[in-house]
């Protein structure tokens, strides 16, 4: 069966972030939503998303195909759910198309907004939907901690140096780190620590936290929980519940918190990104569709920064 993740109408609300980019190349967690998905189910998915990507981001069908929305990360109450799917039936949570398993000839033409000639059958546990930006450090902490649970199961972490104090028990180094003199405390979260990342001498971290592979954590950097760096990236400074997607830099001194930074962005030395309103109230960003001020519902919400920024 050939797994593809296509686009609703979220593709829209997350913009700018999704200018370059399917909803499903999203990395909320350690993991992109699309490599969570390839992991469950031990395939690369394929992807049904704007034209324009189509080249970079391949779409493909086969005699049966399951048709998972972009924007759900993947948890057990839906994959049980998915599992007992008939084809043709398209599971449902609150108006919002979830998975379906079609033919070739429909899976060519599928859209989402047209679901009409379908049954629908109700999902009736939880899920976790990547709708607006600010949702990508929301939910960063509980995807930190099912992807730790899903990379680490049945493994064991590696060794690093004694000069190090580790506290907790949720801490998984991956081969090849090189860790000296800091603090890692997993206490209130996971750590994990990607295969040849290194994290420098005098840094503090509290989990959860993600350093993916082949990044770095600069010399004295304080680290906060709720907090994801991607892949071939570098930071340094005060960080606290933000998500580097990967090839990034934010190599010095500065604040930045509840943000998203995109690949291939760099933060300059002494930047700091406000996270608060001077007046405490509610924090609105700008929708690309209604070209005006969206409401969050936050008192915390900092930088969105889109990809080659």
């Amino acid at each position: 069966m050939t797994i593809i993740l296509f686009d609703d109408a979220s593709r829209e609300s997350l913009f700018p972030l999704t200018f370059t980019r399917p909803v499903a190349d999203l990395r909320v967690g350690i993991l992109t939503i699309a490599e969570k998905w390839e992991r469950y189910y031990s395939q690369k998915p394929y992807f049904r998303t704007a034209a324009y990507l189509q080249e970079k981001y391949p779409f493909a069908s086969s005699h049966e195909n399951l048709l998972i929305n972009g924007a759900i990360c993947p948890e057990e109450s839906i994959l049980e759910s998915i599992d007992r799917l008939d084809q043709g039936v398209a599971l449902m949570k609150e108006g919002t198309l979830l998975a379906i398993k079609l033919p070739q000839s429909e899976a060519e033409s599928f859209s989402s907004s047209k679901l009409s000639a379908y049954e629908t059958r109700e999902h009736t546990g939880s899920f976790t939907k990547v709708t607006f930006p600010e949702d990508i450090f929301k939910y960063n902490d509980d995807e930190i901690r099912r992807d730790f649970r899903l990379i680490t199961a049945g493994r064991t972490s590696g060794k690093i140096s004694g000069t190090n104090t580790l506290l907790g028990d949720d801490i998984f180094f991956e081969d090849g780190v090189e860790v000296e003199c800091s603090t890692l405390n997993s206490k209130d979260g996971p750590i994990y620590v990607g295969k040849n990342s290194a994290i420098w001498e005098g840094c503090n971290i509290r989990g959860s936290f993600a350093l993916c592979h082949d990044s770095q954590v600069k010399m004295g950097a304080k680290i906060y929980g709720k907090t994801t760096i991607g892949p071939f990236s570098r930071v340094g400074g005060e960080i606290n519940n933000a998500v580097v997607w990967g090839n990034s830099s934010k190599g010095h001194e500065g604040y930045l918190g509840n943000a998203v930074l995109g690949e291939w962005c760099n933060i300059g030395a002494d930047s700091n990104n406000s996270n608060l309103k001077n007046n405490y109230g509610e924090v609105r960003l700008w929708d690309y569709r209604k070209e005006n001020f969206r409401r969050t519902g936050l008192q915390f919400c900092g930088l969105i920064m889109a990809d080659h920024a």
